[in-house]
This record gives structure tokens, C-alpha cells and sequence, in this order.
């Protein structure tokens, strides 16, 4: 038996590979994050629910589906979030963003976490801290009702050591 501790599950939003590559962390600046965050989807320690790619397909940039696409194995079928992500829709109607033309992942995001006992990683922001607010529940008001762990992209790479 290791005596290493069980490595975290994160749930990752869509918003979080969108910033990662256009805003915060872009790969000609930060080549290496790449590389990281990589070593921990090969240590399946990063993952989505595929709704997330459908939206990373929508409003990504090419190379950000490129990657995306070379990496399958991140994204879980929507049937294994289905029936918790609904549950959660259905438990906290003000999450849905009354403007969406398509079904969201946040739902499936934190179902996600929820049945695998992981940490959502999300760069969405209380409602609370919000000026007016279009909704009533983000992420974070969600994974904190539910007692789910929710921290930003930075938050994960602090919690796992990572380092430039």
C-alpha cells in the first residue's frame, strides 16, 4: 500500500480552460502549464462532464479545441452526471442563466464533483459579489450549499504545488 495521500478530483468549468489560454495563463507565456496540467489528466485528477467540450467547441478558440480534442479522456459522459446534474437544476432553478440559448455544464460541473468526491474548480464569483446579479446562484453558491469544495484555477494549481 502507498502512503501517498489519494489525489484530488477536479471538476473543472468551462470558464476555466477559456481563461487558462486567453487570459491568464496563455500557453506561449506559460508553455509548461501544458505540461502540468497534463501530468495530472494522466493521473485522471482533472476532469469535466462532456457538455463541457460541446462548450469549449462552441466558444473556444482553435487552439484551445485542439486540445481539448486530443484530450478524451478529461471528459465523462453526460449519462454518468445526468440524473445528479438534473437534481441539482431542479434543486436551485436561479443557477440557470435565463439568457442561455443551449443547456449548460454548471449543474453537471458540480454533479461531477458530488459523485466523485472531488473539488469544483470554477473562475465564476458568488452572486453575492456580484453587481447586479442576472441570477441568484453561480457555482460557488451551489457547491457551498451542498458543501462541495470550489476554488479558482489558481486555487488548484496552489493546492497541488504547481510552480513556474
Amino acid at each position: 500500500m502507498s502512503d501517498e495521500p489519494p489525489r484530488t478530483i477536479f471538476s473543472v468549468d468551462t470558464n476555466v480552460f477559456m481563461d487558462w489560454h486567453v487570459r491568464y495563463y496563455p500557453t506561449d507565456i506559460f508553455p509548461t502549464l501544458v505540461v502540468k496540467l497534463d501530468d495530472m489528466i494522466a493521473a485522471g485528477q482533472i476532469l469535466c462532464p462532456a457538455i463541457v467540450k460541446e462548450e469549449l467547441d462552441a466558444v473556444g478558440t482553435v487552439e484551445l479545441t485542439e486540445w481539448a480534442k486530443n484530450r478524451p479522456q478529461v471528459f465523462v459522459p453526460l449519462a454518468d452526471v445526468l440524473a445528479q446534474g438534473l437534481s441539482i437544476q431542479s434543486r436551485f432553478p436561479g443557477m440557470k442563466d435565463p439568457k442561455a440559448e443551449y443547456e449548460e455544464a454548471d449543474a453537471y460541473i458540480i454533479a461531477l464533483a458530488a459523485l466523485r468526491n472531488g473539488t469544483v474548480v470554477t473562475q465564476e464569483t458568488p452572486a453575492s459579489e456580484k453587481r447586479n446579479s442576472k441570477r441568484s446562484h453561480y457555482i460557488p453558491d451551489v457547491c457551498r450549499e451542498l458543501g462541495i469544495p470550489c476554488i479558482s484555477m489558481l486555487g488548484m494549481l496552489r493546492r497541488e504545488g504547481i510552480t513556474f
